[in-house]
């Protein structure tokens, strides 16, 4: 009991395991915590990511002067109402997706290269995840309206997303099915088949050459972070869920078709307010789709994919609906903004105040899948030190200025960066330093941006 009562019983953070061969860095545990740790001395901080896929119809988007007195673009007119929460963000890249474009959504969040060899890197939001996950139910919650998630694990491993509607509001809000001891059993019958299958994937390792071991080593992780998470739903099962009102219930326990897209965006962005309202969670992602598989619109007579719209080849009508369509998603995301402003913290005030959320896309001008000068809007987090009201452009003094009227030149801008110095990392490792987190870099970052 006095060890217990001394704490010397807890795991370092940064103890690995090495069984394996491999080093694997150990996500947060219960036995990391100490005493009291579920107890935040302060309003909690909090991050969602949205990913808007393909870039946008850049000649309307872009806004075209810097700091506070910008006109508002045809496109993010649906934002200027939040012009003192918001800052819309030009000029930033990913280095390591420059000339590709299937990767740019793998890439957002991490600031990785991924290559014939490469694993990815960590996503930003799991960097977050790792501090926060001691004070809440789930460390994240993913959710995407294709299969794959904006996050990833420090080994490589993409994480599962949640699609639809009442599945979501099921996995954060709902009791499991049977009771909760038929759900213990459940995930400790879990775990003992994954350290089973550990312990047999140990003894082939033995026999595999070294063209077999990454994969295998990845497969390792993917299975032993699926034991840690199956062990850490485990110990959540005795604390209570967060009663829901009547009100909260109607609004997003219920499936929404993909054709009506509005309607289900403005249900996830509800779900995503109300796990953070409760604290279940304070990092949250959601993708709007991947580069070949982002939605139609036809409730605003979009019937084409995303994806078939952003290579208009100068079509006038494909280019209108493409405005169109980054004008819907930005609107949407006005809602997610007014939601939180709406929404009280358990300090009284408004959540917008102790959340930041980026809005964006991996890439800027779909059409040659130029992605420099991606578009960008960071917003909220005033009590985490942001400071909005201006756009904050880093190509201004390395290029001769936007020309609009001139598509070729502005397209070449949305190609090759302006400012080679502006890799996004230094905004996702301002968030991340914003959340709490004490690190001097993160993905292929060089200086942390001032916000």
């Amino acid at each position: 009991m006095s060890n217990f009562l001394s704490q010397s019983w807890l795991i370092d953070r940064r103890h690995a395991l090495r069984a394996l061969g491999t080093c694997i860095s150990l996500p947060m545990l219960e036995c990391m915590i100490p005493l009291r740790a579920a107890e935040p001395i302060a309003t909690p901080r909090r991050s969602a990511f949205v990913y808007l896929a393909n870039g946008v119809h850049s000649l309307n988007y872009q806004i075209t002067s810097p700091g506070k007195d910008y006109q508002f673009s045809r496109s993010l007119k649906p934002l200027e109402k939040y012009r003192q929460v918001i800052t819309p963000i030009s000029g930033l890249h990913h280095p390591g997706s420059l000339g590709h474009h299937h990767n740019c959504i793998d890439i957002w969040l991490t600031g990785g290269k991924i290559g014939a060899s490469e694993r990815n890197t960590i996503s930003v939001d799991q960097k977050m995840a790792e501090a926060t996950a001691q004070y809440t139910r789930y460390p994240s919650i993913e959710i995407a309206i294709t299969q794959g998630s904006l996050a990833w694990t420090a080994d490589g491993v993409q994480l599962p997303a949640l699609r639809r509607c009442s599945e979501i509001f099921a996995a954060l809000f709902e009791e499991p099915k049977g009771g909760i001891a038929a759900q213990r059993r459940a995930l400790r019958r879990k775990a003992s088949v994954l350290d089973d299958n550990l312990a047999e994937v140990r003894q082939l390792e033995q026999k595999i050459g070294a063209a077999d071991k990454g994969r295998l080593d990845q497969y390792l992780t993917s299975v032993r972070e699926a034991e840690i998470r199956a062990r850490r739903a485990d110990a959540w099962l005795d604390t209570p869920l967060p009663e829901i009102s009547e009100t909260d219930r109607k609004r997003t326990n219920r499936n929404i078709p993909e054709t009506q897209a509005g309607d289900y965006f403005r249900t996830v962005y509800d779900l995503m307010v109300l796990a953070f309202q409760t604290d279940l969670t304070r990092v949250a992602t959601f993708s709007l789709g991947g580069e070949g598989q982002a939605i139609a619109i036809p409730e605003i007579g979009i019937t084409e994919s995303r994806h078939q719209l952003s290579h208009h080849g100068g079509d006038p009508g494909y280019m209108e609906k493409l405005t169109n369509y980054d004008t819907f998603a930005i609107e949407q995301f006005g809602y997610f903004l007014s939601r939180l402003e709406e929404t009280k913290d358990v300090n009284g005030k408004p959540l917008l105040g102790s959340t930041m959320s980026l809005f964006g896309s991996g890439m800027s001008y779909g059409h040659s899948h130029g992605n420099a000068n991606l578009p960008l809007v960071l917003a909220g987090g005033s009590e985490l030190g942001l400071n909005h009201g201006y756009h904050l452009d880093f190509n201004q003094g390395h290029f001769d200025g936007y020309q609009l009227d001139k598509p070729g030149e502005h397209y070449g801008l949305c190609s090759r960066p302006a400012n080679t110095d502006a890799h996004m990392s230094n905004l996702l490792l301002l968030m991340a330093q914003r959340m709490g987190i004490e690190i001097d870099s993160f993905g292929d970052s060089n200086k942390a941006i001032e916000v």
